[in-house]
Parts: C-alpha cells; structure tokens; sequence
C-alpha cells in the first residue's frame, strides 16, 4: 500500500480564489450569497437565491481551440486545475504528461446551455445553437475529459457525476488510485456551475431558503431558523500524489489523506439515512486505522435543510459523541453542489494547518432535533487536531467521509 499526500490545492469561489482572502471573508463573517435578480423570468421559482461566482474572468493564456470544448463548469473546473498545479509546482512540470497523472472529477450534470440546445431540438424540431462540441460540453464527465485534455493527462480518468459527493467521490477515487499502486499522482475535485434548474430541483422538493429580501441571513445549518438550501457555483481541486515521489521531488506536502469511506443508504432517492451515514464515517476510521477519539474536527455536510442537517448530525453524534466540534462552510457559500466535497476538503486541510476553525455562519439557535454536538459559532476558534473528517452526503443515496492528517 502506498501513502498519499497532497502537494498541491485551489478552488474558485464567491468569496474568492485563494485562501487568505476566503478565510478573511469567513472571518469577517462576509456572506457570498446575494439576490438573484437574473431569475425575475422564472415565475414558478420560488427561490431568488444563489451563490455566483461573479468575478470570474477566463485567462488571456487560454486559446479559442481550448475554450472550444469547455462549458462554463469545465472552466471552472480547468481553472482550479491549472492553480492546483501550478500550487504543487507541477504546472510546467513534464512528468505530468507521461502517464503518471490522472484526474478523478466531477459535477453534477454538464453544461446545462447546452442542454437547453438540445431540447430546444427535440421540442422546436431546430438545431440552433448546436455544434460539434456540445455534447463535449453537456456530457456528464465533461469536467474530468477537459482536464484531461487541457493539460495532456494520459493516466487513468475516472469521472464523479454523483451530485454533493462528486467531489469528495474524486478525491477518494484518486486516493485509492494511488494507494493501490496504479499512478502516482492524481489531480482530484469537482465543480459546478449555477443554474436557476439547480435551484428548481430543491424547489420542487421544498428545499430552498425563502429568504429573498435578507440574502445574507441564509443559509443556516443546524438552526432552528432555518427555511431551506441556497444553491451556489465554484469548484475545488487538490493534486494527490504518492508520498515517496513527492520526496523525491522534493514537493511541499500540506496534508496526508489517510482515510475514505463510501457506501450508498439503498432506499430512498432524496431521504438521507442516519446508520448508513455513521457506516461511511466507519469506513473511513477503518481505512485509516483510526477510532473515532482520533478525529479532532468533523467538516459537516451542512445543507441548512430538515431532514439532512438532523440525520447527519445524529450520526456523527452517534458515532463521536458530543464533544466534536462541526461546522460548515455552505452558510457562506451556499450549497456548490459538485464542488462542495473538494472546497471543503481544501477547507478543511487549511484550517487544520493553521489550528484556526470557521464557525458556521447565521447559527444562531442550535435545532434541538439536531444531534448534540460542539458547533463552532459566532467566530473562527483555536485548537489544535492531528486528524479532520470531511463528510459529504448526496441524492441518490451516496455517502461519502475523507480524513486528513496533518504533515509534519
């Protein structure tokens, strides 16, 4: 078995592309939610929420051959790619073009202007608006395939389209990839990007936060006050590599991922169940050879919706007791969807690295139906942990627990 580590990290988001100006945007209690006014058009909507990346600017050193391909969530994905690398030293680097590198990425559906094209074709009998590359940028592994091929990758693609857990499910794909010993490095993450149909999915479901004229008061995981989800955009990428070819390159290491844990409730489409979500918690002790008093921090899924925030919480509760400390990062970004499970790992790694944890955003009132846990409010807070747990849980039943050891 071959240990993991990782050599490099970005992400793109509302409240910024680096970490130091994201973590004094948490600190300062900074929300990157706001009102979308772009969604006046869709009367049936009742959420005017969202989390967009608005500064979001392609680089002039991208050619039109390369944009070609790319919707706007592979450009994303790209983007964060080209950090990550660049962050690892690798950028330049040819060894990642031989056949060494892979990519395990996701998202949750493809661009989704190209979906409208296409049943703009089956509804109007026209093609307008299609070309040769639109189901590239459609396609559900568009994310990993333009990675791919951006940066001339030969290893093993292994795509995540598997909604909330297709970034986390990126990293632990690539995480086994390595350990098992069939590439040494791996770029992992996913991405997405905001559409007023994500938002509907919730919607339908009565998911959504209601609070259209306070955008900053929402979303808010675990209180009492909370009225639903607000959907936001970004995406998160880590390089993975394995541990003695990043000694011998002489890489800076930030974290080792010593554990991953996957499995799936198997009943219900959108209900989350709370055994099956310890279970994913438990595969990832096993993985790592760890119990449950090891872990100093759990990064919570957090969506700030009934039925998700008390089942995950009673689990980990179940599992750790009430002394962990939780706290979830969507309050200020909204719910990224297919980039949530990497920009909170990348988080996760940064504030373990620097004994500095984000409080939840707008948790003002802890839901007693919520499991009783140490929730981080109101300001960051010190402590000092080996081992963070990076929980990530999805439609369809997909549960996912990652954990993170500090590098010394």
């Amino acid at each position: 078995m071959k240990r993991v580590v990782v050599t490099g990290m970005a992400g793109i988001t509302s409240l910024g592309s680096d970490w130091a100006g994201i973590e004094a945007n948490f600190s300062a209690n900074r929300s990157g939610i706001r009102h979308m006014d772009e969604w006046a058009r869709f009367t049936e909507l009742n959420t005017r929420l969202g989390g967009p990346v608005d500064d979001f600017v392609v680089p002039a050193h991208w050619t039109r051959k390369q944009l070609r391909s790319m919707g706007r969530v592979s450009r994303l994905s790209v983007g964060a790619a080209e950090q990550a690398l660049a962050h690892a030293g690798l950028l330049d680097d040819g060894s990642i073009r031989d056949g060494r590198m892979g990519v395990a990425c996701g998202s949750s559906t493809g661009s989704t202007e190209e979906v409208k094209a296409f049943g703009n074709m089956l509804l109007n009998s026209v093609a307008d608006g299609l070309n040769a590359n639109s189901y590239i940028r459609m396609m559900p592994h568009t994310t990993a395939a333009n990675i791919s091929i951006f940066f001339g990758l030969k290893g093993r693609v292994i795509p995540t389209s598997s909604a909330c857990t297709s970034g986390s499910q990126g990293i632990g794909y690539a995480y086994e990839a390595i350990k098992y010993g069939r590439l040494k490095m791996m770029l992992a993450g996913g991405a997405e990007e905001l559409c007023a149909t994500e938002a509907m999915v919730f919607d339908a479901l009565y998911a959504t936060s209601l609070k259209n004229d306070a955008p900053h008061s929402s979303p808010r995981p675990y209180d009492s006050g909370r009225d639903g989800l607000v959907i936001g955009e970004g995406a998160g990428m880590l390089v993975l590599e394995e541990l003695e070819h990043a000694l011998a390159r002489g890489a800076t290491i930030h974290a080792e991922l010593v554990g991953f844990g996957s499995n799936a409730d198997g009943q219900h489409a959108t209900k989350p169940e709370q055994e099956t979500m310890r279970r994913a918690m438990e595969l990832a002790l096993e993985d790592a050879n760890l119990s449950p008093d090891a872990i100093g921090y759990v990064n919570g899924h957090g969506t700030a919706t009934d039925q998700g925030d008390i089942a995950e919480t009673q689990a980990t509760q179940a599992l750790f007791g009430s002394r962990m400390p939780i706290s979830s990062q969507k309050s200020y970004l909204g719910h990224t969807l297919g980039a949530c499970g990497a920009l909170e790992s990348w988080f996760s790694i940064e504030m373990m690295n620097a004994d500095r944890y984000i409080h939840t955003l707008n948790l003002d009132q802890i839901d007693p139906r919520c499991g009783e846990l140490d929730y981080i409010v109101g300001a960051p807070r010190a402590m000092q942990h080996e081992y963070v747990m990076n929980n990530n849980f999805a439609f369809g039943g997909i549960n996912t627990s990652l954990i993170f050891r500090r590098w010394s």
